[in-house]
């Protein structure tokens, strides 16, 4: 089992604890799109789970409890980060899943880390928890059930469609879009021209 010394039951009981019943539910819907993904994709099933249930584990926390437990831990974040706090509570969660569950599996603490922004190469669970965010049952946008087309067919492909749809939401937002992101799609794009 991944878990160190406390049981999923234990994390289900501090999530839920920590975020609203809206973002539980969501977090649910996540583990059940990126297990199946996993299987379709033929990832492991167990570092799906664990990767969805913690992901937004940070979500709730304010901007200053953000700060505060960045502060206390010594988390540096960059520049963009720092102006879209947003941001951060991938790196917070990726840091109490360490820390306070107890995972070390570098894979599982960078599919949470990462799931706000991506990034370049990014490996094939970061993939699936990324894509699980969009597409998990719960979500109701425009464009949604085109993603889920996507996803039942190509990984790369949806996870490319995902960032595209990000990135085009943030500027019309006028919001500050992350460097990762960029070069998770560029990485995306390069990779499809070398096929």
């Amino acid at each position: 089992m991944i878990v160190g010394v406390h049981t999923i039951e234990e994390i289900h009981h501090k999530l839920r604890q920590n975020v609203s019943s809206h973002r539980y539910t969501h977090t649910l819907g996540v583990i059940d799109a990126a297990i199946y993904l996993a299987k379709k994709y033929g990832e492991n099933e167990e570092a799906a789970y664990m990767a969805a249930l913690l992901h937004d584990y940070a979500k709730d926390f304010s901007k200053e409890q953000l700060e505060e437990y960045m502060r206390q831990n010594n988390l540096e974040v960059d520049e963009i980060m720092a102006n879209a706090y947003q941001l951060i509570h991938g790196k917070v969660a990726a840091h109490i899943a360490k820390y306070e569950f107890n995972i070390y599996d570098e894979n599982i603490l960078n599919a949470i880390e990462y799931h706000t922004t991506g990034r370049r190469k990014m490996s094939k669970l970061e993939k699936i928890i990324y894509l699980a965010d969009f597409i998990e049952l719960g979500r109701n946008y425009i464009g949604v059930e085109e993603l889920r087309m996507i996803a039942e067919k190509d990984l790369d492909a949806a996870v490319l469609q995902a960032i595209n749809n990000t990135i085009s939401y943030v500027l019309s937002m006028g919001g500050l879009l992350h460097t990762n992101t960029v070069e998770a799609r560029n990485s995306l794009l390069y990779r499809d021209k070398q096929h």
